[in-house]
């Protein structure tokens, strides 16, 4: 019987950071309420836009945006210019609140969304400062 250890990448996996990312784009989110994105692999990184005239919650679970586990990307100023931020993150999903439209980039690996599993899913949720 023949034994195989070929496994699956992970998220310690350095190649696949070192990489280019595989390009994913959406549009036209609507954040008025707590939204999730769901990413089909692992990101290498991030750029969020905020084209709507409120400040964007961003959190890492629902639990985080409606509550304090997040950051702010601010509104866009009265000259139309829009806010935005890059981010160096290894996530499978990510949560917007309080904005309409956002907009969001990211680079992806060829890692898959259940190697960031924990006990509750495909995400951090329950790590500190996560929610």
């Amino acid at each position: 019987m023949a034994i195989s250890w070929q496994t699956d990448v992970g998220v310690n996996h350095v190649g696949a950071f070192q990489v280019s990312g595989k390009p994913y784009a959406k549009g036209n989110i609507n954040a008025s309420t707590a939204t999730k994105v769901e990413f089909p692999n692992v990101t290498r990184w991030i750029y969020v836009v905020n084209n709507g005239g409120s400040d964007l919650h961003v959190g890492f679970s629902q639990i985080g945006v409606e509550g304090s586990d997040y950051f702010v990307i601010g509104r866009k100023d009265n000259q139309m210019h829009q806010s935005s931020v890059r981010l160096e993150l290894k996530v499978s999903e990510i949560w917007f609140s309080g904005s309409n439209p956002v907009s969001l980039v990211a680079g992806l690996t060829n890692i898959k969304p259940v190697r960031v599993s924990g006990s509750i899913g495909p995400s951090w949720s329950g790590s500190v400062g996560v929610g």
